[in-house]
């Protein structure tokens, strides 16, 4: 004779074994979704850095090089100027360019 408290126990088991089977895909889902969703904000973040870092840094560095770049044209033409100078033999620029040549 069949005993049907067994066989009503036993798929009872059986349903409760693959609703946790279920359960524990659907979690791995959510633990992958998870783990896309800090990379992307990760990668969100470190754009945000990129951005920040060439505006207030970047930026500004590059725009100091170009006035130096400037400023160093104009004293090598300044420079190149001082040697046709009829006053050359006495001119105190002149001289302390020399000086300053000569200590490096």
């Amino acid at each position: 004779m069949i005993n049907w408290t067994e066989v009503l126990l036993s798929l009872m088991t059986l349903l409760g074994s693959c609703g946790w089977f279920v359960a524990g895909k659907k979690h791995k889902q959510e633990v992958e979704g998870l783990k896309t969703e800090n990379q992307m904000k990760k990668l969100d973040l470190s754009s945000e850095f990129v951005n920040k870092f060439r505006e207030l840094i970047i930026g500004p560095l590059e725009t100091e090089v170009k006035k130096l770049r400037s400023e160093v044209k104009d004293l090598k033409e300044a420079i190149e100027v001082v040697y046709d100078c009829p006053y050359r033999t006495e001119c105190p620029v002149k001289d302390k360019l020399n000086q300053k040549r000569s200590t490096r």
